[in-house]
């Protein structure tokens, strides 16, 4: 009975703070984040004076609240926060929480909310993570890109870990160790995808699966170095690196000059062998075309066909006695032909020498 009493009061304060507090001014503190440790405290202290009426802690993998107080009903918490959590209440205006003998599974998005009177709403994000040690030095790029002085790039946040995203960040890291800057980050909210670009030349796109895209523009060279995607998810913060290389104007002439020499060199090189394989078979084959031509004009010079002699000495040799008068021999006889043909001529132009 006292339990039903006590969410009933609950419930009706809920009510009664929203419908009186409709239309006044609501303030929200700049998000921050705190490391996984025991007895953390998230700070939810509302600057202002006045009067605290309901303070409420929700999470955003949770469909109800975490912790609520309320100055005349009491504290009310979660079944799975309750004995663990505990508002410190320093001030007045302090909404602040501590959480003990904490757990991974308490990692994740937070949620403050203030209630005042007469000045309205103040609320705050806190995200308690479980920082990944990287280094600089240790740091293996997961894609590396290419971009050319004021020109326009976009750098994409894969996200392929398993978990919910609750918030994405984007950061470049320093040259010195551990050193940072934070350029945009997107987080989900009860009441959708909530941008914040500190960047001027940089558009962040951000989709309610929590893809990230960030669109640089007027790219200078100290836009380079390493990116670092950070997605805040249930299980802890998962990294995504992009290493960005930037070239000037000068730098890429000079690539595009050697890249050209290279490929010109290359087409020289190719043409020169071409033309020596070209040249060397054309002179081959003059070679071979006079050979045949000075064969033709002295038909004495060529050359006997010794084969075929050697064929007719071996069958001569080896056929027996009785039947060699039998089978019949054949030779070429031509070349000894056009040899007594020539002495021939030899002769009668002595005899015609010595009748003149």
């Amino acid at each position: 009975m006292v339990a039903v009493q006590k969410d009933y009061w609950y419930f009706l304060v809920l009510i009664m703070s929203i419908y009186f507090l409709k239309g006044s001014v609501q303030m929200k503190a700049p998000e921050s984040s705190i490391i996984l440790q025991e007895g953390m405290v998230l700070h939810c202290l509302c600057p202002w004076s006045g009067q605290l009426t309901m303070v409420s802690w929700t999470k955003t993998s949770l469909l109800g609240p975490v912790a609520v107080y309320h100055p005349q009903h009491g504290s009310n918490f979660a079944p799975s926060y309750d004995g663990r959590v505990e508002f410190l209440k320093t001030t007045p205006m302090d909404g602040s929480i501590s959480i003990m003998n904490v757990t991974e599974g308490d990692i994740g998005h937070y949620h403050c909310s203030l209630q005042t009177y007469p000045q309205g709403s103040w609320t705050k994000d806190i995200l308690i993570e479980k920082k990944a040690i990287t280094t600089t030095i240790s740091i293996h790029p997961d894609i590396e890109l290419v971009a050319t002085e004021n020109g326009n790039l976009t750098i994409r946040c894969d996200h392929t870990h398993n978990g919910e995203v609750y918030k994405v960040s984007i950061e470049k890291l320093g040259e010195e160790e551990g050193s940072s800057t934070i350029i945009a980050k997107c987080q989900m909210l009860d009441s959708g995808v909530e941008l914040s670009e500190l960047s001027s030349r940089g558009r962040l796109n951000c989709s309610d699966a929590m893809e990230v895209s960030l669109h640089l523009t007027n790219i200078i060279k100290e836009d380079g170095g390493f990116y670092r995607c950070n997605f805040s998810t249930e299980y802890g913060v998962q990294t995504h690196t992009v290493l960005l290389n930037t070239l000037s104007s000068q730098e890429l002439w000079s690539l595009g000059y050697m890249l050209y020499v290279y490929i010109g060199g290359g087409v020289v090189g190719g043409t020169l062998l071409m033309s020596l394989i070209l040249l060397l078979t054309w002179v081959n084959r003059r070679k071979r075309r006079r050979e045949e031509y000075r064969i033709k004009l002295q038909p004495g010079n060529r050359q006997r066909n010794n084969y075929d002699h050697g064929l007719v000495y071996d069958r001569m040799k080896k056929g027996k006695c009785t039947g060699a008068k039998d089978k019949e021999i054949y030779a070429n006889v031509q070349i000894v032909r056009a040899h007594e043909k020539q002495n021939q001529k030899r002769k009668q132009k002595r005899l015609l020498l010595n009748i003149l």
